[in-house]
């Protein structure tokens, strides 16, 4: 329903909701910095207009994000989690449209992450770790 409702909301809203979505879907467990810099990869992304022009087409590229590999019927059940990814969502949004040199950067050049429970065999260079998740810098 979420993808539906950003679907019909002018692309601001669009945007940030697709991306508390992904944050609430990708992090949603993890500290406040573990989700920002979930939701930097996705901006990044979007900045270098690989998987999509907008932050909607970037995180439902087709296995790239939990929104692609979720259940449609998934519903959202933690109420505090979502309020907690939509102000994520929306001050990642704000930060990223700051100038480069102005925006609090928390996994530079970072374009991927995964959780540390899985191997990836895609790339060896890790920019960091946050909490569960491993962030890399693939497309450099």
């Amino acid at each position: 329903m979420l993808l539906w409702l950003a679907s019909v909301l002018p692309q601001p809203l669009a945007d940030q909701t697709c991306l508390a979505t992904t944050v609430y879907l990708e992090a949603r467990s993890e500290s406040t910095i573990g989700q920002y810099a979930v939701a930097e990869v996705a901006l990044r992304r979007r900045d270098r207009g690989t998987w999509g022009d907008s932050v909607c087409e970037v995180v439902t590229s087709p296995r790239q994000f939990a929104l692609t590999t979720t259940a449609s019927t998934f519903e959202v059940t933690d109420l505090n989690s979502w309020t907690k990814a939509w102000k994520i969502a929306g001050d990642s949004i704000s930060n990223w449209s700051l100038p480069k040199g102005e925006r609090t950067v928390y996994v530079p050049q970072a374009d991927h992450f995964a959780t540390l429970a899985v191997t990836t065999t895609w790339s060896t260079k890790r920019v960091k770790t946050i909490g569960e998740h491993a962030f890399y810098a693939v497309s450099n």
